[in-house]
């Protein structure tokens, strides 16, 4: 029997090279983490009959199937093609399977589908962001939180997405219970503040976690129907110098952040290391070496900001050393 062994191929193709020889793992993408059960059932049928029985779920939001031969790659494809269809993920030729696996899996939290502190519909801004970048196969680590609580651990990634509300103020309906202002110290940055029986709210100390709306018993207090978002950079894990994202833009919208991440791919592409092991080299480590303004440069190229927005002048990042 002939045995493919063609390493590039095979991760090219979302599988993963494994330890047993002849045998691969498929990597299956769930942008944003919501998954809809007709899908489960197509990956269980694929663990069952062309895997070793075992699916593992992994720290990125989709599933890896066991334990599947090498040349059974080809009947894996067509039977998976309806999860990327259910996924709509961008594929080119149909049952060719996933086209590459550089840039990861886009993760989110739950969200405002059931979260009542999430700001904003993760999953969909996820999709949003996915139909953007894949496939490709620089190495990106991309993730989406509701609020600033961060579930899904956003400032460990190249790109954390923090939710934000931007809390409007209707007096009139205020009764000057302090409520706000009490949760706003014992859960966030005390940007609140009572004078003259009106609530003050500090704008550069407000971190738009949404808590005065949601213990106002008076509704004076309303989120924004706008979205707003804290766009985190350049977290990492890693064996060298693991750290977490800084903060770049402060109530930035959906289309700035993905102009921003699209002007980083061409970013990567101008300066990454081709020499780097296995060809991918991490995007801080870029940063590093070219320093933060040149990549700033590239980063906001061609994009407005609103008014609103904040922009770092600098970032320096630190965390651990070896």
């Amino acid at each position: 029997m002939i045995r493919d062994l063609n390493t590039k191929k095979t991760m090219k193709n979302a599988y993963r090279i494994t330890k047993n020889k002849y045998q691969t793992s498929l990597r299956v993408r769930i942008p944003g983490g919501c998954v809809d059960p007709e899908s489960l059932m197509i990956v269980s049928k694929i663990a069952s009959e062309y895997g070793n029985g075992d699916i593992h779920i992994t720290t990125r939001q989709g599933f890896e199937i066991l334990g599947i031969k090498m040349e059974d790659m080809g009947e894996v494809n067509k039977l998976i093609q309806p999860v990327i269809e259910k996924m709509d993920i961008n594929q080119g030729e149909k049952n060719s399977g996933y086209p590459a696996a550089g840039t990861r899996n886009i993760c989110a939290c739950i969200g405002n589908k059931v979260c009542p502190k999430a700001q904003y519909n993760t999953t969909e801004f996820a999709k949003k962001i996915e139909k953007a970048v894949f496939p490709n196969d620089l190495h990106f680590k991309i993730a989406l939180t509701g609020c600033p609580n961060d579930c899904i651990k956003a400032r460990t990634h190249d790109f954390g997405i923090i939710g934000m509300t931007l809390p409007l103020y209707e007096r009139d309906r205020c009764v000057s219970c302090g409520a706000c202002v009490k949760k706003c110290k014992r859960l966030s940055t005390g940007a609140l503040k009572m004078e003259n029986y009106k609530i003050v709210r500090d704008h550069d100390k407000c971190i738009g976690c949404g808590e005065c709306v949601l213990n106002c018993p008076t509704s004076a207090w309303t989120r924004d129907d706008k979205k707003y978002y804290r766009l985190a950079i350049m977290g990492r894990t890693g064996k060298k110098n693991p750290r977490l994202a800084e903060d770049f833009l402060i109530w930035a919208d959906e289309e700035s952040i993905i102009k921003i991440i699209l002007n980083t791919y061409k970013y990567v592409n101008e300066y990454i290391d081709k020499n780097a092991p296995g060809g991918k080299e991490h995007i801080g480590y870029i940063v590093d070496r070219t320093g933060f303004m040149e990549f700033k440069k590239w980063a906001l190229e061609g994009i407005e900001l609103g008014d609103i927005v904040k922009v770092s002048e600098n970032i320096y990042w630190s965390g651990i050393r070896y």
